[in-house]
């Protein structure tokens, strides 16, 4: 387990045990809260990500984190991975502000799907024929179309309001600080400069279960 992915799953499992004590006050002290609630504060911007619902909730969020940052930081080393992920939790939380602002929602935002979308579009720009393999239903494809039909459905069913008590905007704003991450490096428009070079990725015939 590399140190910084381990290190963010702890991280994840204590807050979550410690929200789970008697008389905690964790989500309202932690969690996202919408501007026009009153409750809102700046380190929320970064802290909801470490709260979860239930135990799948977290369960299936340090799964994602640990299957596709450790690979991530294997190649990259732990400050990158830690950059993209702290980027992608922050776009996260401006598109579901943003998003809570527009339609007048007063109801809290936790989990770390934002920071692990970002993950998950650096690993298909990194690994784009690399093959993942859903579990429900067990559909293989390469990670670059598993991205892509990923984000038209959280768009699908954000727009129209499907899956409510998801944080559909949130997902797609993970997608988008973890994309421009990615072209920042690269010295991709809208950035110029230098192209930053990565170590090469490993074979693409591997094959990951999400």
């Amino acid at each position: 387990m590399p140190p910084l992915v381990g290190g963010l799953i702890l991280a994840n499992i204590a807050a979550f045990l410690l929200a789970q004590a008697p008389g905690s006050s964790f989500v309202e002290w932690f969690a996202l809260w919408p501007l026009n609630t009153g409750l809102f504060a700046p380190w929320q911007l970064l802290t909801y990500a470490f709260l979860h619902g239930n135990v799948m909730h977290l369960a299936f969020n340090m799964w994602g984190l640990w299957l596709f940052g450790a690979e991530l930081e294997r190649v990259w080393g732990a400050r990158r991975v830690g950059f993209l992920y702290t980027v992608s939790v922050l776009t996260a939380a401006a598109a579901q502000l943003l998003v809570s602002s527009v339609t007048g929602g007063v109801v809290p935002t936790i989990g770390a799907s934002g920071g692990l979308f970002g993950l998950l579009i650096g690993f298909a720009m990194m690994f784009p024929r690399r093959t993942i393999v859903l579990l429900i239903p067990p559909i293989p494809m390469p990670a670059w179309l598993f991205v892509t039909v990923y984000g038209l459905i959280e768009l699908t069913l954000g727009v129209t309001g499907s899956a409510s008590g998801v944080a559909h905007f949130a997902h797609l704003g993970g997608l988008l600080g973890g994309w421009m991450v990615m072209r920042y490096w690269r010295g991709q428009p809208p950035f110029g400069g230098r192209r930053h070079k990565s170590r090469k990725p490993g074979t693409d015939e591997n094959r990951l279960e999400f």
